[in-house]
């Protein structure tokens, strides 16, 4: 099946705010950048056990540094991380960064996913990579699915891949009236299902070892007893970026950052577990004045709707069938 991605305005509704993908269809891996080059108020938020990040103690309060000037997603594993050296390159270029008084310093934060069970595992986002995926960069329509930081994500892996599914990358965004927008980009890659956050349907995750029929994560580790799968180590993660145009102090974007957790946990189950490395940023353009609270209940809602999409746009890929394929749910 060679479907065309989906396309979503989600992250680019808010003003600023550009996302670029830069995928290798072969070697099934890839990146995505979100940029925001006149710089954006940051706070992360990190909760999954085993997660792979680059600059993310300085977006914690007490630190320096106030702004961002790009978020780097990537497949990859730890090696991926490798594709941020890229997009630093892109913005020193462009005379964008944190003026040291000697030379601009670009601010970008990454998170990786493990992806390396899918595809070639010697295929991995390098700086290359991540230099493209700038150039690519539009405040236009964001393509969803097997594209970007989603091009090699699966969902549901406690019985190992060949019982997962396909993900991969989704956005989504609210209007909150009066030109406040808070919006989402998700790369979907859990250990847990992804369900409805509506009825608690299994829209896609772990199969039955004798159909392709929900076998549920949950029930699974239930009958393990709780004993460590021998499937399940590190080869998981959910990461993506929150952004808004509101006027948001560091601590405040920390605080969104944390809320939109409560999104990944609708909709994936069960969530922040060991094996995944779940982490999101906020990012704040400061243009419209706005409740930390609205924003932070927002972002839940967008995080939620964008990890649905990014489930529902995925394609199938050979032994590894997607939602479209099979409509659970």
């Amino acid at each position: 099946m060679n479907v065309a991605p989906q396309i979503s305005w989600g992250l680019t509704a808010v003003p600023g705010i550009r996302v670029g993908h830069a995928t290798d269809p072969v070697g099934l891996t890839g990146c995505t950048v979100v940029l925001c080059e006149e710089g954006a108020v940051s706070g992360v938020d990190q909760r999954g056990g085993a997660p792979g990040t680059r600059e993310t103690d300085l977006l914690r309060p007490m630190h320096l540094v106030e702004k961002v000037h790009a978020v780097l997603l990537a497949g990859g594993s730890a090696f991926g991380l490798a594709a941020a050296d890229g997009v630093m390159r892109y913005l020193e270029e462009r005379g964008i960064g944190y003026d040291t008084m000697v030379t601009k310093v670009p601010i970008v934060p990454a998170a990786i996913l493990f992806d390396l069970n899918v595809g070639d595992p010697r295929a991995r986002p390098d700086a290359a990579m991540g230099y493209a995926a700038c150039q690519a960069a539009s405040d236009g329509p964001v393509a969803e699915g097997n594209v970007g930081a989603g091009t090699g994500a699966t969902v549901g892996k406690i019985l190992g891949i060949g019982r997962a599914m396909k993900s991969g990358i989704g956005t989504a965004a609210a209007d909150l009236g009066g030109g406040l927008v808070v919006a989402a980009l998700m790369a979907v890659n859990p250990l847990g299902d992804v369900v409805d956050p509506a009825t608690g349907a299994i829209l896609a995750g772990v199969r039955r070892p004798d159909a392709d029929e929900p076998a549920d994560t949950l029930a699974l580790m239930r009958i393990l007893l709780g004993g460590a799968s021998p499937f399940a180590a590190i080869s998981n993660t959910v990461i993506g970026v929150v952004a808004t145009n509101a006027q948001l102090t560091k601590e405040q974007a920390n605080k969104v950052a944390q809320m939109a957790q409560d999104g990944l946990a609708r909709a994936i189950r069960p969530a922040h577990t060991m094996y995944d490395g779940d982490t999101i940023f906020a990012l704040a353009t400061e243009e419209k004045p706005a409740d930390v609270n609205l924003i932070g209940a927002f972002a839940a809602e967008v995080v939620a709707q964008a990890i649905v999409r990014a489930v529902k746009a995925a394609e199938g890929l050979p032994g590894l069938p997607a939602w479209r394929d099979l409509r659970w749910g």
